[in-house]
């Protein structure tokens, strides 16, 4: 499961598996870009980046934060690029992929719709069980997408279409 935090100067990346019970890191990074740099070049750069993450790692399943809607156009506008070529490169694998707010990631994994950007590294190194070592929070906020995924799928809610989804998207586990 891949889970990408988009955005134009940093976008950060996660793969987490299950095994067992346990949740596994597999990789998690950033793909970081300068202010100074064109734009066109940076999304380049995250494309590439991300679609050499897909190849080295091979997740089959993308999970990616939804556009947050804040007070500046510009800056949302910017991150629809990052997301957009962060989707195209999951796509052009065949991966399947879902979208999750930022709010519906903080409270899978924090328990709170709220959470400040500490909590939820807090509780992604915890439910990972990673040590102390440093880790930027575009990372972070990755992992915690790719955790919210997976507790989305193994566990759909009743709420009308969440069924239908994880059977569309786990035909395996469906029988006939």
């Amino acid at each position: 499961m891949l889970g990408i935090d988009p955005g134009t100067l940093t976008t950060g990346y996660g793969i987490v598996t299950r095994r067992g019970k346990d949740l596994i890191v597999l990789a998690s990074g950033t793909v970081r870009n300068s202010g100074k740099t064109p734009l066109p070049r940076r999304l380049h750069n995250i494309y590439a980046q991300l679609r050499d993450v897909i190849d080295r790692y091979g997740p089959t399943e993308c999970a990616i934060e939804s556009a947050f809607y804040g007070k500046n156009a510009q800056s949302a506008l910017k991150l629809g690029h990052a997301r957009g070529v962060s989707m195209l490169a999951a796509v052009e694998h065949q991966l399947a992929t879902a979208e999750y707010s930022p709010r519906e990631v903080k409270k899978a994994v924090v328990g709170n719709g709220n959470a400040t950007k500490e909590q939820v590294q807090f509780m992604v190194r915890s439910l990972l069980r990673l040590g102390s070592e440093r880790m930027r929070m575009d990372a972070s906020d990755a992992l915690a997408i790719a955790i919210c995924h997976l507790q989305r799928c193994t566990t759909p809610s009743r709420r009308r279409g969440e069924w239908k989804t994880y059977v569309l998207m786990h035909p395996e586990r469906v029988r006939q």
